[in-house]
Order: C-alpha cells, then structure tokens, then sequence
C-alpha cells in the first residue's frame, strides 16, 4: 500500500524524468584516426568530450563549428579538399598524415569538434591525470599556418591569417617591453587576464610574447556573440565593447597634465572625447558623426573589419577575398584591390571599398578630404597660438589649465584616423579651445583664420 502511494505521488521518477544513466563513453576509434575520438553519437551531437566537459560542449553546440559539416553539404557538391576543415583531423593538430575523418571517413568526426583544436584525446580519457595527457589548445598564431585556427582560416578564400598577420594586431614590433601597465591591451595573455577569461592555453604560450591573435578576440567555446566574440560590437560602451575595452585608453585628458591621447577612437567615435573648454555648447554624446550613430550599428567593426569579394578585372572572375582582418578601415591595396599590408601609402592607393555600404567611394575620399583640410586649418591656427602661452601654463603639477587641454585638443585632432572617426566634435573642441585662449591668456589668433572661424561657425 505504501508503496503503491509513493509511485502515484512520484511517477516521473520512475519514468520519463531519468536523472542519471550509465552508458560506454566512446568506443575504442580506429586505429587510422591516430588518437582522434570523435562523437559519441554524432546524430544527436553528443562528444566524447562532453562527456566530463558538459558545459563547453553546451556552449560550443551554438557555434559556427558545431555544424560545420552541415554547412559544407549545404554547398550542393564541395570539393574533397574542404573536407578537411569541417571535420575533426590532421588539420591544425600535431599528427602526422590523415588522421580522423580524412584517414576513416566514420561520420563520428563530422564538424570542428573539441579535438579539431585540442588534437587527439584518446590518452587523455585514458589516463586523464597523466602528466602530458591533458591536450591544452594554443593562443599562439605566426607565420606557420599550419597551425591551430590559421590551418583552415587562411588561403586566397579565407586569408584571415595572413591579413592579422600584417596588422598592427599581429605585429609585436611596437609592444612596449617590461612596460606592464601596456600589457592588457597590447599581449595576448595580458588581454585575457584583463578580460576575467580563464581559460588555459598550451604551455608553450607562456614562454612566449604572444600578438592579439585570434582566440583572444574570438571564442572558441561560445557562440552567444556574432563570429564567436568575446564581447559584443553593436555596444556603444568603453566599457563593454570589444574593439573598445582597449582602443580607450585616453580619450580624454589624465589627470596629470603632460600626456596626450593615447587610443582614443572608442571616445572619439562616441562624442566624448578630448578638453571640453567651459564655452564649448555641447553635451556629452551629441556630436555624432554617422559612424558612431545608429546608422553604423557594428560601431568599429563596420568600417574596420569590412569583407569583401574582388574580381579579376581583365576576366571578372573571382580573385581574392578580403576578410578586413588587416584592421585597416582603408587598407593600402595593389592595382588589383588586394590589400598589400603597408601602412603608409596615399589616399589614391587605398581602398575606400569598405565604405561603400553607406557612401559612394569616391564620395567617401572627398569627405574624408574635406574634414582633414577644415581640421588641418584650425591646427594651423591654434597651434601659433599655443606658442604664446607661457610654459608654466603647460604640465603644471598643481592644476591642469587651458593650456594643457587646448594642447590635448590638438594632439588628438592630429591623432590617426580622428577625421574620420568625429571630425564634427574635432572642429568643435578646436574652435572652442581657441576662443578660451582668447579670453583667458589675451592671445590672438592668426588673422588667416579670422575668415575660417566665420566660415565654420558663422558671424
């Protein structure tokens, strides 16, 4: 009778709800796949991994690379070659010759599984302790692209490591060396400390100075942000976006005078950036130019990281394409449009394709012409006038004066790319700078720029 009464009041215990099952984790793989195990059960998406790591597994089911294969036979007749990059094998791992799908064929390796990253796991369940067994993924990328994600995101389709390669992003010429305050945002593992990520990367990373590659940006485990980011883009925030987390650094002047901007773009791009001087009639945030207004909904990346398809032009036939994984907004580009990774090159050298969602390209360069002439003249003029101010006005340890926010003004106006990214809060930072150097230290402007404050802001 009792325990009659227990199974009415409590049925799903003893039927649909099973809360524990014991069953064989893996069956032993073919010895042709050296070491790679693959799914459990592939149909229902179901690692050997999973088995113990149940929240990765969680995780990485909403990404891209779980359905990797899908997305290959969804082509109609791909190449045998693709293959190998949408299944767990030798690609990017430290095995030699076919390994996994490309050695068996057993569908137990379809998709970019846990050990496409990881390499073979079959010691490790094994032995799971066992010094050596514990398969760590790199941070590290370089010029060897037979490794980790540049195995497969790389070549004329997908050259996303050979663009990051020739970007600021990858080149670690520049990282200030035993400077620690620069670590978070200019070294790969500093960024993650940074960021709270706590994920363990293979030992020889630590050994070594490493650029921001690419999982430092992207999630190999989480698919919850667009490209498997860390941090979402569309945020208008320092704080929570991104590119800007790092390009952010001072955008605004320190609290001791003497240091100029330093990574600005994220304020710039955001109407809050450099010396507001008291006359200046504008509140935080409202002087927007589109690129950091709603019309740009990716912020940064809408301009910096822009993909696009280049034909042949004696053929039209497809030629290259550029995944915007130089970073550069106009990248320096050869006859054909395939960007070259210099930096230094003119306007009519670089491509003003990445604008072309929004603006015309040649309308994109006259704009961006006329912003640097109008900015290049307030410099002009306020840059003379600076001269005249005492230099106890300037870096002065008990207060920070006109001077030195008028000098910040100026230096973030002549910062890279501050034409582009607000050049409405620029001209408005300058004009206002000058008019306080008028009032507070009796200094006049060049009498050339009488005429230009007229023009730029009326009688």
């Amino acid at each position: 009778m009792a325990l009659g009464l227990l199974l009415a009041l409590f049925p799903a215990c003893v039927d649909d709800q099973v809360v524990f099952r014991d069953h064989p984790h893996f069956e032993d793989p073919e010895s042709a796949a050296q070491g790679f195990l693959g799914y459990s059960d592939w149909e229902s998406g179901r690692t050997v991994c999973g088995s113990c790591h149940v929240g990765r597994e969680a995780r990485w089911s909403h990404t891209a690379h779980a359905g990797a294969w899908a997305t290959l036979a969804a082509t109609g007749s791909p190449p045998t070659f693709c293959e190998g990059c949408h299944t767990v094998s030798e690609r990017g791992n430290p095995v030699e010759g076919p390994a996994g799908w490309v050695a068996t064929g057993n569908p137990r390796y379809y998709d970019v599984q846990c050990e496409a990253c990881h390499g073979p796991g079959f010691d490790h369940v094994t032995v799971p302790d066992a010094p050596g067994n514990q398969p760590l993924a790199t941070l590290s990328l370089g010029e060897n692209v037979d490794q980790g994600c540049a195995a497969c995101h790389s070549g004329v389709h997908r050259p996303f490591a050979e663009e990051w390669a020739s970007s600021r992003h990858g080149d670690m010429n520049p990282f200030p060396q035993g400077r620690e305050g620069c670590v978070a945002c200019h070294e790969g593992k500093g960024a993650l400390r940074a960021w709270g990520v706590k994920s363990v990367f293979s030992p020889n990373d630590e050994a070594e100075t490493l650029g921001i590659t690419c999982a430092v940006c992207h999630d190999p485990h989480d698919g919850g942000n667009r490209g498997q980011l860390r941090f979402p883009i569309d945020v208008p925030s320092v704080d929570q976006n991104l590119c800007m987390m790092c390009h952010s650094q001072r955008g605004e002047p320190p609290p001791v005078a003497g240091r100029g901007p330093h990574a600005p773009e994220g304020p710039l791009l955001l109407g809050t950036a450099g010396w507001w001087p008291p006359n200046l009639e504008f509140s935080p945030g409202d002087i927007l130019g589109t690129h950091g207004s709603e019309a740009n909904p990716s912020l940064c990346a809408g301009c910096h990281v822009v993909g696009r398809d280049m034909e042949d032009p004696a053929t039209g036939d497809f030629a290259f394409r550029a995944t915007g994984h130089t970073f550069e907004a106009l990248p320096c580009v050869d006859g054909n449009g395939i960007p070259t990774g210099e930096r230094d090159c003119g306007l009519t050298d670089r491509s003003f394709e990445g604008c072309t969602q929004c603006h015309s390209a040649a309308g994109a360069r006259s704009a961006l012409i006329v912003a640097t002439d109008r900015i290049d003249d307030l410099v002009q003029t306020i840059a003379p006038m600076l001269a005249q101010i005492p230099e106890e006005e300037f870096a002065n340890p008990d207060r920070f004066t006109t001077a030195d926010g008028s000098l910040f003004n100026l230096e973030l106006a002549e910062f890279p790319g501050s034409a582009v990214h607000n050049p409405f809060l620029i001209e408005a930072l300058l004009t206002a700078s000058i008019r306080q150097i008028e009032v507070e230290y009796g200094v006049s402007r060049p009498s050339s720029a009488v005429s230009l404050e007229r023009q730029l802001t009326g009688p």
